[in-house]
């Protein structure tokens, strides 16, 4: 059973959706933060209503990676596709009547993305976006953040947040070695380089905390 979301949270979610039309929320924070979780708890919120569509669906290929030199720093922000994710949220802030927009999915166990996995009726008012990079304002991720009506950064215990991290990788054929080499490698080098988008947040959350939202930023408006 998914838990439910704060009660501030809830809060803006009901006020983002009562402005009416399509929506766009996205949920920034370093790897390992939570992003998908709390994205994922959004969703069971509003069932029929809100479609999930991660960033990650935007990596380049691993054979790219690898021709490029760049799978040993897989996650960085030169290691996908920002210009066509940065396309199609502009397609999903405008949607054709009647259509269905399609958006790609990182599959971890194929270590690529497939494309037109994840389907975004037209009448589904809220697209909920997570993802390290939406509020970095380089790399080409610059336009990202004006395409969201509503931006949360999930900051969590910085250890609770690393070790939720080594267990994933784990959890994907590392070895506990490797797995706490690459959380501590390359993704907190990307943990770093995601930490100044905080500043542009609408608000910073703790996932795990009951009173998240609480105090942050502006209500839904602007």
């Amino acid at each position: 059973m998914t838990t439910p979301l704060p009660a501030p949270l809830a809060a803006r979610v009901d006020a983002l959706l009562a402005r009416g039309g399509r929506r766009l929320l996205g949920i920034a924070g370093a790897p390992g933060a939570g992003k998908s979780t709390l994205a994922a708890r959004v969703a069971a919120a509003h069932p029929g209503r809100a479609v999930v569509v991660p960033m990650d669906g935007f990596h380049l290929a691993q054979r790219t990676l690898e021709a490029l030199g760049r799978a040993d720093r897989k996650g960085a922000p030169d290691t996908f596709d920002a210009d066509g994710f940065v396309a199609l949220l502009r397609r999903l802030r405008d949607p054709r009547p009647g259509a269905t927009g399609w958006a790609p999915e990182y599959r971890r166990d194929l270590r690529n993305p497939v494309a037109g996995a994840i389907g975004v009726p037209a009448d589904v008012p809220l697209v909920v976006v997570e993802g390290n990079y939406l509020l970095l304002d380089a790399h080409g991720f610059g336009p990202v953040a004006d395409l969201l009506d509503e931006s949360w950064f999930v900051a969590p215990d910085d250890g609770v947040r690393l070790a939720r991290l080594v267990a994933r990788h784990e959890a994907f054929g590392k070895t506990p070695d490797a797995a706490r080499a690459w959380s501590t490698g390359p993704d907190e080098a990307n943990a770093r380089l995601v930490a100044a988008g905080a500043a542009r947040a609408d608000v910073v959350v703790d996932p795990d905390d009951p009173d998240a939202g609480r105090p942050g930023g502006p209500t839904p408006g602007r």
